[in-house]
């Protein structure tokens, strides 16, 4: 495990609310010179501990439905299924994989445009391991809250949480080739250089700001955000899931939850559980203190939950790749 001192939290924390902020930026909010929060930046890609730097795209703007898939193996070496992952990562369409401990063995997320387009990749899918597949489970995302790592300051703040949006269902947002030359290099390098995308792009750096403040007014561009090796620091990512007894009452566990310093996604599907939460606790206790303090705080609304934590994530990328 990663230690971390304070100054690395508290960077970490503003690199993810904004990784492509200037590091002099970063460095009044944290109380250090340019050259010293380089130098931490430095040390955390190094350990491990920053993966990438990636931008929150919210593709249902640009035509698209995301697709869930939880999967159960059976019969599957390691190898078949090391193959299948593989599988999934090479397909252009999918932008979050992770294998998981608990119901379901693997999460694939998708993009998609034409539920045929989706239909002929599964009926492959299905022709090539559906002996593999113990169960598979659908579900459609309508709507992903993302919320700051609060969880690695000392003192979070715990109001106006909420970072980022991407809600299902509305209006294609019309973009053209350069928009999308620029969302495919952001989608992977969110601190890429304006001069170095504007050679990417074959056009100017002003061109290239331009557009990217364009794209963030219109909400394509969602934000840009930190990829954490959070097991380096000692959490994992729990998923709670829970059914409700209640169901009006779906606002208001909703808003309650929000506050938790560890919460990061809250995220809202047809086909599957009535509210699911994602947390990064230290470990499982965790999860039992915030259902506990739910079933208190609401009590006789919540009929049942399960959870499962991720144990790695194998593909993070919003942007469908080209």
């Amino acid at each position: 495990m990663v230690s971390l001192d304070l100054k690395d939290r508290k960077i970490l924390y503003e690199l993810d609310l904004d990784s492509r902020q200037p590091i002099s930026k970063i460095g009044k909010k944290v109380g250090l010179p340019k050259t010293s929060v380089a130098y931490h930046i430095n040390k955390m890609q190094d350990l491990g501990v920053i993966r990438h730097f990636y931008t929150v795209i919210d593709a249902y703007k640009l035509g698209y439905t995301s697709i869930r898939i939880y999967l159960t193996f059976q019969y599957a070496s390691l190898e078949i299924r090391n193959e299948i992952l593989q599988y999934f990562k090479d397909n252009k369409y999918t932008y979050w994989i992770g294998t998981i401990e608990g119901p379901f063995d693997l999460v694939v997320i998708m993009w998609i445009r034409e539920l045929y387009e989706f239909h002929q990749f599964w009926k492959q899918t299905l022709t090539r391991y559906r002996d593999f597949f113990q169960e598979e489970r659908f579900s459609i995302y309508m709507q992903l809250l993302h919320f700051p790592n609060t969880y690695l300051l000392d003192d979070p703040p715990s109001v106006n949480r909420k970072v980022f949006e991407k809600i299902g269902g509305r209006q294609r947002i019309e973009v053209d080739d350069l928009d999308l030359k620029i969302l495919n290099a952001l989608s992977s390098d969110a601190r890429i250089p304006l001069l170095n995308l504007a050679q990417q792009t074959q056009t100017s750096a002003a061109t290239v700001s331009k557009r990217i403040k364009l794209l963030r007014e219109k909400g394509i561009i969602q934000g840009f955000r930190t990829d954490i090796d959070i097991g380096k620091l000692g959490y994992k990512q729990f998923k709670v899931d829970i059914d409700l007894r209640d169901y009006k009452k779906i606002d208001a566990v909703s808003r309650y939850i929000r506050e938790n310093p560890h919460l990061i996604y809250i995220t809202v599907t047809a086909g599957h559980a009535d509210l699911e939460f994602s947390f990064r606790f230290e470990s499982v206790a965790q999860v039992s203190e915030v259902m506990d303090d739910l079933y208190s705080k609401f009590p006789n609304v919540i009929r049942s939950y399960h959870y499962f934590y991720v144990t790695k994530i194998h593909k993070l990328q919003y942007m469908p790749e080209k």
